[in-house]
Parts: structure tokens; C-alpha cells; sequence
């Protein structure tokens, strides 16, 4: 057990109970009699056997202060009890893997899963339960599955706690799914998924990407996976929510828009692209308008991915191996924003190398247009790509081809990342949030109703806190901007409590606010009307 994961561990006190020996039994008999009962389950009124209950190994542990994930991480086991156990689906476990089965058991994404399923996800992630655990932990600390909020390219997307969705803006190819094309200034229901829980939500330029809590993908918007931001694909409208298809064999719990593809990660761990295949640029042959997801081949076949997040043209994908969190990155290398030290394409996933030179264990990876970003376990963030308008936070705007550190937030435990066209957003673990890169729009928040309205599309090089995201008194948890290169970009800010602040543009009622006169947008948080908690 890593002691320094979980602070300072009070002692186990040790309690011996001797019981008065029968005299026709000797004592040692009757230890060897009461062990055998409680390994092998054969209980007796006050025995607790550890077969049929192995949660109370979690208990025992609860009540020293210990977190769940300290059992998960335990290793050594006592040979008392690797006798068999009477739990499926293994027969020969110790303490740490009864206990991280256990945990499974109890996630959302682990229980509805067959045993046969169950098997190949253990083999995916090293063999051990262990190692299940861990990946699904890591898949849920990255990837937000309670509410949340995505700013698109000129339309938006809220969804409740409850799995409730709502959207607003433009809709000029049906992409809010109410069955029009009529813009919406204020935020929605989508009224045909009422009953369906929904937990994830992608927006690209005239699109919308929804999943629900048991994997099933729904799509409206423009009919296709992979046109450009104005390209000749896509002519169709579909305005409202429709299953996809060709993804019902696949448990979906992540998508992501990029220009010309879009991707899906299932449960297992698996990264499917659609379209933007031609001349091998995401590893097969397809057409631009195939809408049959094939799977990323190469590194990341046999290696489960906990997160995905697409840019201009590039893909990353943060993976959970044995040894520790990975980056992968493939598709188009200009700028340097695949990280691995050039400006060259990758037609398959490729690993960036650089977090092992920094000793830096990633757990949140952002892919904005031109750059990208990641937060360390230990707080760190990095970013890397094209650095116009100060993006990168490294005091100017010079390209990196790998990651590097941003110094000015040594200071900031960072726990959140967003990035979009050349801006970022960072998130710090008592909820103070921090911009840098283009000012355009108002969307960094660097612009109160106090003061003036000089600094309002200033582009800001270093990390600034945003203080009018402070003032609010609100602690924030997530961040949301516009990731498009031909649409003016706004913010979402979500706070713990479910309140949604929106600020930037808001030309097409994407804000969710209702602007006055000649407004089109909004240079300091407002709150809006739609409560996500």
C-alpha cells in the first residue's frame, strides 16, 4: 500500500480472542476448525465468512480511514485467505482482488456487463481486477458523466444530472434536435428522449452526438460523420434524435467531433473513427462519407483508452496501461500539435514519450484546433502545439512540437483542462479558473460589468485568474469553449452546485441568454437559466 496516497494510516489494533477450549477438543483443533469455516464459507450465527461477503474487507478498511482504492492497490495477502472462495467469477483471489471485483460490481459502467465481456475487459487492462478498477476509475475521473455542459460551434448542449438534455442555438441543420430549424435563444428539452438517460454529449459544426447511459449513440444535425466545417457533405437534415445504426453492437460511453472524422470509445476501451479514411490518414481506407465506424488500429488494438478528444484534423487518446496513464496522438501533425517533437503526419496511434521524460502521469487530455493539453496526477499541466495568441501559456507564441510544462501555474493543483482555438481554459482543484491565448469574443472571461471594456478581447500569454468567474462565489468544475476555427467562440463555466455561467459570443442564442440591441455577445459570466444539478 503507497503510503503516501492516502496521508498518514492509524495502526490496526490487533485483538487475540481465546476462546475457553472444550475439553474434548484441543485448542489448536479448534483454531484449524474455525478458519476452515470462515474460508470456505460455512458459516455459523456470529461468523462472517469472507466468501460470501467479501465487502467486509471494505469495511474494515472504512473504518480506519482508508479509501476504497488503497484495498485495490494492496498487494500483499495474507495465505490464510487465498483458499478458495466461493465468489464468482474466480476461485482463487486474494484480499485485493475480492475487494476490487467488489468495487466493480458497483459501477455503472461494469454492471451490466455479461461474464464473458467481464473477461475480455480483464484481459484488456493486464489480467487482474485490479487493473479493471483502476481503468474504470480512471475513465470516470476524465470523463465528466454527471452534468455538464458543451459549448459548440454556434449551438450548445446542456444535460441535468438526471440525464436530461437540453440544447439552444443555431439550428440551421436541425443539430438541436427538436424537429425544426428554428434557433433557440433560451435552453430546451429535447422532448423525444424524454425517459432516456443521457450522460455524454459531443457538438460539432451543424451536429450533435448524444449517448445514453446504456451505450446507445443518438445523432441529428447534419446526415454525416466527417465534412468539413462548410464542406459539400452532410446536405441532409436530421432534426431530431436518431440511434446510430451501425453503432448498436458497440457500448459507447464517449464521442468526439473533429473536423472531417468523428470518434467513438466504447466500454471496453476500444476507439472507433468514422470517415476521413482516405490515404490511410486515421489508419484504414474509407470514404469521406462512410458511416461505418472502423476500429483505430496499430498501438492502441490491444491497449484500453479511458478518454478521447478530437481537434482540427488530429485525435489523442488517453490510455490506462499497467504500467501508468499514456498519451497517443495520430492524424495530422502541422504545428506540432501531435507532440512528438515534428510537424509530421501519423497515419497510426503514436506514443508521446515526452510525460516519461517529465515524469508526469497524465489523467485529463484536451485537444483544442491548433494545440492540446494535459493535467498531471500531480497537478502539472502541460500543452503543446501552435502557440499563436499565447495559447500554449508559456509566455509567447512560439510553437512547441512537445509537451512542456507551464511554469506559471506551479503554484495551481490543477484538475481540469479545456482547450478550443487557440485558447485554454484550466480548472484548479478549489475551483479557481485560469485563461490564456485569444482574447477574440470575450470568451477568456477577463471582463466585468465593473470595469471597462478595454481589456475584453485582449489575448492574454500567461495564465490569468479569471475573477469574474471568482466573484460569483461558486465553485467551478467544469469548462466548456468553442473549438472551431470559423465560429466565434463562447464559455461554459459549471459549477458543483449545477449552476451553468455562460459568456463570449452569442450572435445565435448559444449562450442560452437573451441579448439586447445591437448585442452579440457577453463579456463577463452570466448565469443561465437551467439548472444541471
Amino acid at each position: 500500500m503507497d503510503a503516501t496516497t492516502s496521508g498518514a494510516t492509524p495502526s490496526i489494533p490487533l485483538h487475540l480472542i481465546i476462546d475457553e477450549p472444550l475439553s474434548l477438543v484441543s485448542a489448536l483443533q479448534q483454531t484449524y476448525q474455525r478458519s476452515q469455516r470462515h474460508c470456505f464459507g460455512e458459516s455459523t450465527p456470529g461468523e462472517f465468512p469472507l466468501a460470501a461477503n467479501p465487502s467486509i474487507v471494505l469495511y474494515v478498511l472504512t473504518s480506519c480511514n482508508l479509501n476504497p482504492e488503497d484495498l485495490a492497490h494492496l498487494e500483499v495477502t495474507c495465505t490464510f485467505f487465498r483458499k478458495p472462495a466461493n465468489f464468482a467469477p474466480d476461485f482463487q483471489l486474494s484480499i485485493s482482488e475480492l475487494a476490487a471485483l467488489d468495487m466493480c460490481e458497483k459501477r455503472a459502467i461494469f454492471k451490466p456487463m455479461r461474464e464473458e465481456e467481464r473477461q475480455v475487459l480483464k484481459q484488456r487492462c493486464g489480467g487482474s481486477w485490479k487493473l479493471v478498477l483502476r481503468y474504470i476509475l480512471a475513465g470516470e475521473a476524465c470523463r465528466r458523466e454527471k452534468s455538464q455542459a458543451i459549448a459548440g460551434p454556434g449551438h450548445s448542449i446542456a444535460v441535468t444530472s438526471g440525464g436530461a438534455a437540453y440544447t439552444f442555438g443555431s439550428n440551421n441543420s436541425g443539430q438541436l434536435g427538436h424537429g425544426t430549424l428554428e434557433e433557440e435563444w433560451r435552453p430546451r428539452l429535447i422532448s423525444s428522449l424524454q425517459g432516456i438517460r443521457i450522460i455524454q454529449a459531443a457538438a460539432g459544426a451543424g451536429r450533435s452526438i448524444l449517448i445514453s447511459d446504456t451505450g446507445t449513440v443518438f445523432a441529428f444535425g447534419k446526415d454525416s460523420f466527417g465534412e468539413a466545417e462548410y464542406g459539400a457533405q452532410g446536405s441532409k437534415a436530421v432534426t431530431k434524435p436518431q440511434i446510430v445504426e451501425s453503432l448498436k453492437d458497440v457500448f459507447v460511453v464517449q464521442a468526439a467531433i473533429g473536423n472531417f472524422f468523428t470518434a467513438v470509445l466504447s466500454r471496453e476501451g476500444r476507439v472507433y473513427t468514422f470517415s476521413w479514411g482516405n490515404e490511410m490518414k486515421l489508419g484504414h481506407q474509407t470514404e469521406p462519407n462512410d458511416v461505418e465506424p472502423r476500429p483505430l488500429l496499430g498501438p492502441l488494438e490491444n491497449i484500453p483508452v479511458v478518454q478521447i478528444a478530437a481537434g482540427y484534423c488530429y485525435l489523442l487518446a488517453l490510455a490506462r496501461q499497467p504500467s501508468g496513464m499514456s498519451v497517443y496522438s495520430v492524424g495530422c501533425g502541422l504545428g506540432g500539435k501531435l507532440g512528438h517533437g515534428s510537424k509530421t503526419d501519423e497515419k497510426y496511434p503514436r506514443l508521446i514519450d515526452q510525460f516519461q521524460q517529465l515524469n508526469l502521469q497524465p489523467t485529463v487530455v484536451a485537444a483544442g484546433a491548433w494545440h492540446a493539453a494535459v493535467v498531471g496526477k500531480d497537478g502539472r499541466v502541460c500543452t503543446w502545439g501552435w502557440g499563436r495568441y499565447g495559447c500554449l501559456g508559456h509566455g509567447n507564441e512560439e510553437c512547441e512540437s512537445v509537451p512542456k510544462v507551464v511554469e506559471s501555474l506551479s503554484n495551481v493543483k490543477a484538475v481540469h483542462v479545456a482547450t478550443g482555438d487557440y485558447t485554454t481554459f484550466v480548472v484548479s482543484e478549489e475551483g479557481d479558473v485560469y485563461s490564456f491565448g485569444c482574447g477574440e469574443s470575450s470568451s477568456l472571461g477577463h471582463s466585468t460589468a465593473q470595469e471597462g471594456e478595454e481589456n475584453r478581447h485582449t489575448n492574454v500569454l500567461t495564465p490569468q485568474l479569471v475573477t469574474s468567474l471568482k466573484r460569483i462565489n461558486e465553485r467551478v468544475v467544469q469548462i466548456s469553449l468553442t473549438n472551431s476555427i470559423y465560429w466565434n467562440a463562447h464559455t461554459f463555466a459549471l459549477t458543483d452546485s449545477g449552476k451553468l455561467y455562460a459568456f463570449g459570443a452569442g450572435d445565435k442564442g448559444q449562450l442560452g441568454i437573451e441579448l439586447v440591441g445591437q448585442q452579440t455577445e457577453r463579456g463577463h459570466p452570466e448565469l443561465v437559466e437551467v439548472d444541471l444539478g
